[in-house]
């Protein structure tokens, strides 16, 4: 069962919603700890100074900002909290805007937010609200210490609280260098297979069609191993990308396409007249 980690109230106007905050997303990477390899012991890591090698105590460290090479500025602890923002324990809604107004690199955590038995009501009406006027909240909120920018939107029966970056945080894209210029122009034709070519694979999106075969691999190696078995690693094959003809790449990609999509269909075809013979078996 998931625990609350934060709770307070949500306000939009001068009304207050009582809610409380769980994690949306557990993420399932595989952690390696790191061994010593001669007698399998795990490896500690300890504080040194860089100036004389020697180990230093928790108690003698303090934080330190770097304004020149090897030149620094101390911070102490009182100082930081001095500026800590005020903890309200309120998501304060500021905005009301489009969902595809916000580009998704402004994006990062995600959290549901749950009404507390108080606000049951409240909650259920700016969800619906929001649902019915198609509208994400723009908030402030903060959290341990820090000022969030925060979306919040409904999704299903429940609001969801999405932690954004800054726009100064957004890397712009006039700092890249190799963005394609107008000289990189496309012909009508190439345009048109393209589009053709997206039309084909369009689909409605679901999540249980994509997983993440990487992390199976490794559990499964993990498994075999801590069973005895022996692993032989594959030869490593260094992949090389070809030259090709665009539109030639583009003309076999729409008809592999459209050969799995016709074998799509086929299957489903199948598939209804199992379930047509098997309803006929059934009356």
């Amino acid at each position: 069962m998931a625990r609350s980690i934060w709770g307070g109230a949500i306000s939009f106007g001068l009304v207050n919603v009582p809610v409380k905050l769980y994690t949306a997303v557990r993420k399932k990477d595989v952690r390696f700890h790191q061994i010593h390899a001669p007698d399998g012991a795990r490896i500690n890591q300890k504080r040194v100074c860089s100036a004389d090698g020697a180990e230093v105590a928790y108690e003698d460290i303090v934080k330190g900002y770097e304004i020149a090479k090897g030149q620094y500025v101390i911070i102490e602890p009182d100082e930081l909290e001095s500026l800590d923002p005020e903890t309200t324990h309120t998501i304060d809604i500021e905005d009301f805007v489009q969902l595809d107004e916000i580009d998704p690199l402004f994006f990062d955590a995600s959290y549901y937010v749950l009404p507390d038995a108080r606000g049951e009501k409240a909650y259920r009406l700016l969800l619906e609200a929001m649902r019915d006027a198609g509208k994400v909240g723009i908030a402030k909120v903060v959290m341990r210490s820090k000022q969030y920018l925060v979306a919040v939107r409904p999704v299903g029966e429940a609001l969801v609280m999405s932690t954004m970056n800054f726009v100064d945080e957004v890397v712009a894209q006039d700092e890249l260098d190799g963005l394609p210029g107008p000289s990189e122009g496309v012909s009508d034709r190439e345009l048109k297979m393209a589009s053709q070519l997206i039309d084909s694979l369009s689909t409605d999106f679901d999540p249980s069609r994509y997983e993440d075969t990487y992390r199976e691999k490794v559990l499964d190696l993990i498994e075999k191993k801590a069973e005895g078995q022996e692993i032989v690693a594959p030869t490593e094959t260094r992949a090389t990308t070809p030259v090709v003809d665009l539109m030639a790449a583009l003309e076999a990609s729409l008809a592999a396409a459209k050969g799995d999509s016709r074998a799509k269909g086929k299957a489903r075809d199948n598939d209804d007249d199992a379930d047509a013979k098997a309803g006929r078996k059934a009356s």
